[in-house]
């Protein structure tokens, strides 16, 4: 007898994906490595943002925000651009010469560190701090303008080298006549005649015995802070008549 096949069941055109995605696209994070591989891709994107919001910072330590405060915005701006190259590094109130850190700041610690290369190696040298001040050059500013002097000048071998001090005596310092007016030329956008006469001291300003690294990017490192200086100080980046106020060492 004739075989008669059962009739297939009606099929419902609403029941199928019209357009049904590939498996592997389905599957993608339900695979263990690809989930990783999205995680770690996720994971350095994160990371490449947190590292261009707070580049200053981790890629040029030395420009941190003074601990001080008020002040010349145009010479604090000068200082953290010094720091840029004479202390680039995490800790810059605390590092000797050489790259060796200090835990006590409660006075310089006057450690004569080895000079391995330039004009003088051979010798030893005693710069500390984020200025990397030589012990008797901080002796000397520290009588004049250390806000715990007294009147004994012996007495400065005692005072607190910690990072407030740092950065009270040195914007101090660098308001001496000794260098010219530094801050207007400055406010008149002479920075790199204001780099060469620092040199003599600082001498990783472009100019000096000491060139590294970030020598030549001084100029730049210094717009950059300026623009961030007088921004913190409210103060237009176009004014050249403001006053600044008195710098403050506040609480060490």
């Amino acid at each position: 007898m004739p075989i008669v096949s059962a009739p297939s069941a009606p099929t419902d055109p609403m029941s199928h994906d019209l357009n049904p995605r590939p498996s592997h696209q389905r599957d993608f994070w339900g695979s263990p490595w690809r989930a990783r591989l999205g995680l770690t891709a996720l994971a350095v994107a994160f990371m490449l943002l947190m590292l261009w919001l707070w580049r200053p910072w981790l890629l040029l330590p030395g420009t941190q925000p003074l601990v001080m405060t008020g002040g010349d915005p145009y010479l604090r701006a000068l200082m953290r651009t010094i720091s840029a190259s004479e202390s680039n590094v995490m800790r810059p109130y605390n590092v000797l010469y050489g790259g060796d850190y200090v835990g006590s700041l409660e006075r310089h610690p006057n450690r004569c560190e080895s000079i391995g290369q330039g004009p003088n190696r051979g010798n030893c040298s005693t710069a500390a701090g984020r200025y990397q001040l030589l012990y008797s050059t901080w002796l000397e500013l520290a009588a004049r303008y250390h806000p715990e002097r007294t009147d004994d000048a012996l007495d400065a071998t005692g005072l607190s080298f910690a990072p407030v001090y740092q950065d009270v005596v040195v914007h101090a310092w660098l308001q001496e006549g000794r260098w010219g007016n530094v801050s207007a030329q400055l406010r008149q956008g002479r920075i790199q005649p204001v780099l060469r006469r620092l040199s003599g001291t600082w001498t990783s300003l472009g100019y000096g015995i000491e060139n590294n690294s970030m020598s030549r990017e001084l100029p730049r490192v210094y717009r950059q802070m300026l623009e961030d200086e007088l921004a913190n100080a409210e103060e237009p980046a176009e004014s050249t008549k403001t006053k600044s106020r008195p710098a403050s060492a506040g609480r060490p």
